[in-house]
């Protein structure tokens, strides 16, 4: 199956935003047949069940995830023989429903050296009357408990999703976001899944451009919602983050990692 991997850049990008976005990216017979299927429903699996095992070949979500786009860019990411922790398909009805209250998932989860990846997938156009997937940027490294953010209904820089049919989201598990009513006259459909990596999350992608000026400047990118001072924090973990997927741990951005972990040896 031939794939193409994420750069250094669009890896950078992913660990600032906690996002990638590959819009359009599944071809339209499989988007008709989505419908169908999701509708339906995909049988539940075990947590940590072998992707093979989940999925058998031939089946809908096999041939979903083996897209050439979004194969790649699952593998840069959580590399090969991942596990599937769960799937769902969420379905909002027309005219029905009311915002989910913003959050995060798993919070629990406070690794700094790996990370789970949910995809979502949206068979269909998503209209701004339908609602879609609020996301905010930059927001996967500041760790709250599930739902403390649900007191929240705006914040500066948020993304509601309106997407094509076939859009694929690849999202960092600890992404603060929230799914938004659906003020339109159709249904609207999202298939999501989490993947659990097996390997070490180092240097999966292409890495040809891992020296790119771009990278750090990706990975300072400050997002709306920071407050000035605060926003270092991110910048900070990113570092860490970035550190870990790299195995370079003199890498850093304006000196934040280095000065912290600065611990002298010498006698005066």
């Amino acid at each position: 199956m031939e794939t193409t991997l994420l750069t250094s850049v669009e890896v950078a990008r992913f660990v600032a935003q906690g996002f990638l976005r590959l819009d359009a990216a599944v071809p339209e017979e499989l988007n008709a047949e989505a419908i169908g299927v999701l509708s339906a429903g995909i049988p539940p699996v075990p947590y940590g069940t072998p992707l093979p095992l989940a999925f058998p070949e031939g089946s809908f979500a096999r041939r979903l995830v083996e897209v050439p786009r979004v194969a790649g860019a699952l593998r840069s990411l959580v590399g090969p023989d991942p596990t599937v922790d769960h799937h769902a398909v969420h379905v909002r009805e027309p005219q029905g429903g009311s915002a989910q209250p913003l959050h995060g998932d798993a919070i629990i989860d406070t690794r700094t050296d790996a990370f789970d990846v949910q995809l979502m997938y949206f068979p269909h156009e998503v209209s701004p009357a339908m609602g879609g997937t609020l996301l905010v940027p930059g927001s996967h490294l500041r760790r709250t408990n599930e739902s403390d953010t649900g007191r929240y209904q705006n914040l500066r820089g948020q993304i509601r999703l309106t997407c094509p049919a076939g859009t694929v989201l690849l999202l960092h598990h600890g992404i603060w976001h929230g799914g938004r009513r659906n003020d339109s006259a159709e249904r609207r459909y999202m298939f999501k899944i989490r993947f659990n990596p097996t390997v070490r999350q180092v240097r999966l992608w292409d890495t040809a451009d891992l020296d790119d000026p771009a990278v750090p400047e990706e990975l300072s990118t400050r997002f709306p919602w920071y407050e000035p001072a605060t926003g270092r924090l991110e910048v900070y973990n990113r570092v860490a983050m970035w550190r870990a997927m790299t195995g370079f741990d003199g890498f850093d951005v304006d000196h934040w990692a280095t000065r912290v972990s600065n611990r002298p040896r010498r006698i005066a």
